[in-house]
């Protein structure tokens, strides 16, 4: 009898193990219930950004919460999204981290595909807090997934002498359209012999500003179905981007240190993109006072388009593995609503957060002398508020390699409706 029970209480133990969740599971569960609740594990990319912004949120929640350790680790954007989709996709989370760092225009393809695997932070932060814009792409079916991170907003950055050269001023780049940015651009070519714009022929990033300034995408509401034949957004963007390549003021790059030089150099003489461009733009010292941003040119021809639009921009989202309810504890207790954080992520990473009552702040006020005195943290949060929201939803990348080699028929000869309508056909059999 003796050797029964004792035979009986080793089964239950071997399978209560493996009835475990730690069994299986990744995250924290290698060390068990204590580590899974004083440990969060953080992936990211970009240790000059991303990556420092977590270190102020750690520190910022270590002075409460000695007894909780954040590991933040650096992964390379595109190996994030390898990871994520290689474990995700075969049923396991081992080895995935707590906390995770997604683009936005790749999120919806994550919480759509695999939507168990994220846990919900409805309730660890106060949504209407943030910027609208960031909260669709970042939520499914009504529940709030991703804790809205920094800020793509756009703006118009722009060479002020070469301006005064071409007889303009910065007040004359306010509430412009793209048509008049192309003729005072064209004025500056003829006046300084610099280019106007540096854009790469592989990189449609233009495209996305311009349409989302007119609330519009690639893809319908749904976020899945392809929107590109009779999209009259995507129809002008189209139309803009051939007239400024017609008008010989564009500087072509290949990659990311060709474009900062283009503008490092004085090659070129304008940039609309995001606001995290601004520390690329005072690398060049001796540049200080020669710049200012103004808002972002509208569409010409499209009544729903405005000065306000946004270029990448990512978000913090909680992983379904042990240790979630403390990973979504901290993030709520620091970017979900820690003000003097967002200070900080002003003053000391340069990072524009998305949390609205973070703008009231003085950070957000202060001048800055590189461009003038101009308190562009204040500029960029104002515009920030006036972004379209839309659906980014799951193909944005696929689609815009199609767009690339359309654009190229487009500029070549083919008309701008065949090549949508072309576009349209492809995106149609390749995406499902």
């Amino acid at each position: 009898m003796k050797k029964m029970i004792a035979l009986l209480l080793a089964g239950i133990m071997v399978l209560t193990a493996a009835c475990s969740p730690n069994a299986n599971e990744g995250g924290n569960a290698e060390g068990g219930a204590a580590e899974e609740t004083s440990k969060v594990t953080v992936w990211a990319w970009d240790p000059n950004f991303n990556i420092k912004a977590m270190n102020l949120a750690k520190d910022a929640y270590a002075a409460d919460h000695p007894d909780v350790t954040v590991d933040i680790i650096e992964n390379a954007q595109n190996d994030i999204v390898q990871k994520l989709n290689t474990g995700m996709s075969s049923g396991t989370t081992k080895g995935l981290p707590n906390i995770v760092l997604i683009e936005d225009y790749r999120a919806q393809s994550f919480l759509q595909a695999y939507p168990d695997m994220f846990h919900p932070l409805t309730d660890s932060f106060k949504a209407a807090d943030f910027a609208e814009y960031k909260l669709g792409p970042t939520a499914i079916d009504g529940k709030n997934y991703g804790l809205p991170f920094d800020s793509g907003v756009t703006g118009l950055y722009v060479r002020t002498d070469y301006l005064e050269q071409a007889g303009y001023t910065v007040a004359d780049m306010q509430d412009i359209t793209w048509d008049k940015y192309i003729e005072i651009g064209k004025a500056v070519k003829e006046k300084t012999g610099k280019d106007w714009i540096s854009l790469d022929p592989n990189d449609l990033g233009i495209l996305r500003v311009m349409i989302q300034s007119a609330g519009s995408w690639y893809l319908k509401e749904d976020g899945k179905t392809a929107d590109l034949a009779g999209n009259v957004a995507l129809k002008e963007a189209f139309e803009t981007y051939k007239k400024l390549m017609d008008a010989n003021v564009v500087k072509i790059h290949a990659d990311w240190s060709q474009f900062v030089a283009n503008y490092n150099s004085g090659e070129a003489a304008s940039v609309p993109t995001g606001n995290w461009f601004t520390p690329s733009i005072t690398a060049a010292a001796d540049q200080a006072g020669k710049w200012a941003i103004v808002p972002l040119p509208k569409l010409t021809n499209n009544a729903d388009s405005v000065h306000a639009s946004s270029l990448g921009g990512s978000s913090w989202y909680v992983l379904n593995v042990p240790g979630k309810e403390k990973a979504a504890e901290f993030l709520g207790a620091t970017l979900g609503s820690n003000v003097d954080l967002y200070q900080k992520l002003i003053t000391e990473v340069g990072a524009i957060g998305t949390y609205k009552p973070a703008a009231e702040g003085e950070a957000y006020k202060a001048p800055n002398e590189f461009f003038g005195g101009q308190e562009i943290v204040q500029d960029f949060a104002k515009w920030t508020a006036e972004i379209p929201s839309v659906n980014y939803g799951m193909h944005t990348y696929a689609i815009e390699d199609i767009l690339v080699v359309e654009m190229q028929n487009y500029l070549n000869g083919k008309s701008v409706d065949d090549v949508l309508a072309d576009a349209q056909k492809q995106a149609d059999s390749q995406i499902k």
